[in-house]
């Protein structure tokens, strides 16, 4: 079975993609950006945008059956290298007990105002392995 979540967000619909999808305990979210789906506006921040990716994972995550704890896999895509220790700040406290596998790439943005681009794989239970 396969179940897929959906955010809402309007890119979602454009581009024709799932924000997560659940196989079996596994769980693929997509490459996330900083948007405040409440609002659709983008902080100015990297940081905030950092933390507003992670709490739309998380609430993909939830609506699969799974956490942000069970994440096993995690990949930054951050547009620009003085973003960098910014994106640790933010990232760091979520992930320094999980310690997932984890990759930062330098890439460009499809819009000027993403600054970070979060993408995770998620096994259920993997918190309690």
């Amino acid at each position: 079975m396969v179940q897929r979540v959906s955010t809402g967000s309007p890119f979602e619909a454009t581009f024709g993609y799932s924000r997560a999808v659940r196989h079996e305990d596994t769980v693929y979210v997509s490459g996330t950006t900083g948007y405040d789906y409440a609002t659709m506006k983008m902080p100015e921040s990297v940081g905030e945008q950092a933390s507003n990716a992670l709490a739309t994972i998380a609430k993909a995550l939830q609506e699969a059956g799974s956490d942000i704890k069970d994440v096993v896999r995690v990949v930054y895509y951050v547009g620009d290298r003085s973003y960098v220790d910014e994106v640790v700040k933010a990232v760091g406290p979520v992930f320094a007990e999980i310690r997932p596998a984890a990759s930062m790439l330098l890439v460009g943005m499809i819009e000027e105002a993403m600054k970070i681009e979060i993408e995770v794989t998620a096994r259920i239970g993997a918190q309690h392995s």
